[in-house]
């Protein structure tokens, strides 16, 4: 039977609420993800606690989000999508979308988001890679001829661990991607694994600082008796 997407508008704390689940109940990472509304694998960063460090995990029973029913009908059933129960709490009413800002201790780092973006996700547009990471399109040209100013130094890096972006919303602009390109649920899918096999970029190596003293000869330095006694003769 298909999965119902969950309407998690009534969630308060998600990642909380994530923290709470992954540390007390046995569902598996999709089930916390259908209920939070986060992405599978934001959910298994904040149990490995790459980014869940410091969040104090939120009952959502004891705050009247979910029934105990709908949480041991899940633990019995990884197919099964828990239902927030209903509040009487006004709906949350979204602002409209503006222009995406970035912080400006993050703007230097989007060179590094297009290039991972050109690389690993050929399929997204150029207007897409602009609302995922705030740019434009001459500067995505720039990095993908390579006429960047700072080509020298990029290193292709994930938009979502530089904090532009979602793995919702670089998930959602992929299969918008390849739905363009008349690819069926199957590739989608298929594409959708290749890339999370591929996800982790390997680091690059430091370059090896060279010794400033390599190659200086010192046998006819500590021959000399000004050397050995570092005082000048009179």
């Amino acid at each position: 039977m298909a999965k119902t997407k969950l309407d998690i508008s009534g969630l308060i704390m998600p990642k909380a609420t994530a923290v709470w689940l992954v540390e007390n109940t046995a569902l598996t990472f999709q089930q916390i993800a259908d209920f939070t509304g986060l992405h599978a694998i934001e959910v298994q960063a904040l149990a490995d606690e790459d980014v869940g460090r410091g969040i104090v995990g939120r009952n959502p029973v004891e705050h009247g989000e979910v029934a105990q029913t709908e949480l041991d009908k899940a633990e019995k059933d990884e197919n099964y999508i828990m239902k927030l129960s209903k509040n009487d709490l006004p709906a949350v009413k979204m602002r409209a979308k503006g222009p995406k800002y970035t912080p400006v201790s993050k703007r230097g780092d989007k060179p590094d988001a297009i290039a991972y973006l050109l690389k690993h996700h050929p399929e997204i547009s150029d207007a897409q890679i602009s609302k995922l990471v705030g740019t434009t399109k001459p500067t995505i040209a720039s990095v993908r001829d390579r006429s960047h100013p700072n080509t020298p130094n990029l290193r292709p890096r994930h938009p979502v661990d530089l904090g532009l972006c979602t793995y919702a919303e670089l998930e959602a602009a992929s299969k918008k991607g390849l739905k363009a390109q008349g690819k069926n649920d199957e590739e989608i899918q298929a594409h959708k694994e290749k890339i999370l096999s591929n996800q982790e970029e390997k680091p690059l190596e430091a370059p090896e600082e060279k010794d400033p003293m390599a190659g200086f000869d010192f046998s006819n330095f500590m021959s000399s008796p000004k050397a050995a006694t570092g005082t000048d003769d009179e």
